[in-house]
């Protein structure tokens, strides 16, 4: 029997897109098949978020032609681009949260019965149904607010089933996901492409493509470097595609030291319970288990923002009750959240205000701008924060140079304790290296950190040790060098054979 060959959805030849000097895209091919996931990698800045806008119909190129189900295209609208069955899945949930998951799926097409009143019981049986179809089970009533970063990002793919979507474009769609809700999503991606949608899948994570993609196109500098069929090449070379080099990040692991910070028996509510650990001088410390573990919980209340029922905090060999973040900044320990743009930046203020905020220069009526100024400007160039400026606004700095930015503010106080919760969540891999480096500085310098991370490969590239934690418990820690991703994994989710003490391996 014949092979058939590939029915091609979308093709984009020569696309170019300049804003004022600067080039976006220059001459983009691209093409999808129906039935295909596409992977497109870049580093931030290569192009990925504009090529995405255009086909959306939020920008419209220079020159270039969109061929899409066979018809020629100079641009698309917005309403072109739904009618004709694009439908784009963004990082940050675009989602009505205060209402229903059926709501939110007819949002805009709402199904209408008698005196043109919505019919809510028709579009619960019709949503249910849909889930269903695609082995979901999220109840149509439940409201959005409530569900976890997975089912509101399987709730906005429904979404796009709803409209009848031929192409699904994913944008980081497993950046706030944790090891099984990822493998839950991608076993999605792989139902949608057994009903022959074309998938254009974005990520950071490299290591996703080699798992669900069919191609890889890399973006550099706004251009095409190549497209390669994934069962035909490597890490090292979309990496090297990427970078222009390979990638020479490797860690040492540290000599034991003094500890700096203890936590005996400390529990939170529901969150923990009975923790137990040291950190020492040094040493990145990793945290590693499943979305819901109690991780980022404890690392709360290690920074103050929340309370311990139970259990003591010793630092230094001193015991320490944090009543607020105020009060664990001012015994020099710093918190670089998961959520930057909730819980980080102050967007719509300027780069340099958010580096100075922690510890202004002030005499005892005036703050020296420019002594203010000048270590701001240190620190940006140190960092290697790319930015139009100190006063550019942090929210359209990218996601690296917003980490980078975060961690300047506390070099600006010295903080001997760095947490770093997901510290290249949406970081593209030249940026996630760049952020590896500084961590290994600063404990090279004599600081310590405790890091929150969902990546294998990080954590074990990373960490000193690794402690495990599942349903709000320590389970083990251990040896960072010692240790492999399927025992990693196996701790995470409870079926390793064998489990650590943490006391024999603290």
């Amino acid at each position: 029997m014949q092979q058939q060959e590939p029915y091609e959805l979308l093709a984009i030849r020569g696309l170019t897109k300049t804003f004022g000097d600067t080039v976006a895209l220059n001459d983009v091919d691209f093409s999808l098949n129906a039935g295909e996931v596409h992977c497109l990698v870049g580093e931030n800045g290569a192009g990925k978020s504009t090529l995405i806008k255009i086909l959306s119909g939020a920008e419209r190129p220079d020159t270039g032609r969109i061929i899409l189900f066979g018809k020629e295209y100079r641009y698309l609208t917005p309403r072109q681009s739904l009618e004709m069955g694009i439908a784009t899945i963004y990082q940050d949930m675009e989602l009505v949260t205060s209402i229903p998951v059926a709501d939110n799926i007819f949002l805009g097409h709402e199904i209408k019965g008698k005196f043109r009143l919505i019919d809510y019981a028709a579009q619960n049986r019709q949503a249910t149904e849909l889930m269903r179809s695609m082995g979901i089970d999220i109840p149509a009533t439940t409201l959005v607010e409530s569900l976890s970063p997975a089912e509101q990002q399987t709730l906005q793919i429904v979404k796009a089933l709803h409209i009848n979507a031929r192409i699904l474009i994913m944008d980081e769609p497993t950046s706030s996901l944790g090891v099984e809700e990822t493998k839950a999503l991608l076993n999605i991606v792989r139902k949608l492409v057994a009903r022959k949608i074309g998938i254009i899948f974005i990520s950071h994570y490299l290591r996703e493509i080699f798992e669900i993609g069919d191609r890889v196109t890399v973006l550099k500098d706004g251009q095409t470097v190549g497209t390669f069929e994934v069962r035909n090449t490597d890490v090292s070379t979309i990496t090297r595609r990427m970078l222009g080099r390979e990638s020479m990040f490797v860690r040492q692991s540290t000599s034991p030291a003094d500890p700096i910070l203890q936590v005996h028996n400390l529990s939170c509510r529901k969150h923990f319970h009975g923790i137990t650990f040291d950190l020492r001088k040094g040493e990145i410390l990793g945290f590693g288990g499943v979305v819901g573990a109690g991780r980022t919980a404890l690392m709360n209340v290690l920074f103050g923002s929340d309370h311990r029922d139970t259990g003591e905090i010793l630092l230094n060999d001193r015991p320490v009750n944090f009543s607020s973040p105020r009060d664990a900044i001012a015994h020099g320990i710093a918190m670089i959240p998961e959520d930057r743009k909730q819980l980080g930046l102050l967007d719509l203020r300027p780069v340099l205000e958010n580096i100075a905020i922690v510890r202004n220069e002030r005499s005892r009526f005036f703050i020296h701008r420019q002594r203010e100024k000048a270590a701001v400007c240190y620190l940006i160039d140190r960092l290697h924060i790319v930015s139009a400026g100190t006063n550019q606004l942090a929210g359209s700095l990218s996601g690296g140079n917003q980490q980078k930015a975060i961690l300047a503010r506390w070099l600006l106080i010295d903080a001997q304790i760095f947490i770093f919760d997901e510290p290249t969540k949406g970081v593209d891999i030249g940026a996630k290296e760049q952020i590896y480096r500084l961590m290994v500085e600063l404990t090279a310098q004599g600081k310590s950190i405790l890091m929150v991370s969902s990546d294998l490969p990080e954590l074990l590239a990373l960490s000193d040790r690794i402690a495990v934690m599942r349903n709000g418990v320590l389970v083990s820690i251990l040896d960072a060098k010692d240790t492999t991703e399927h025992q990693l994994l196996g701790l995470f989710i409870g079926i390793e054979g064998t489990e650590h003490s943490p006391d024999d391996a603290a």
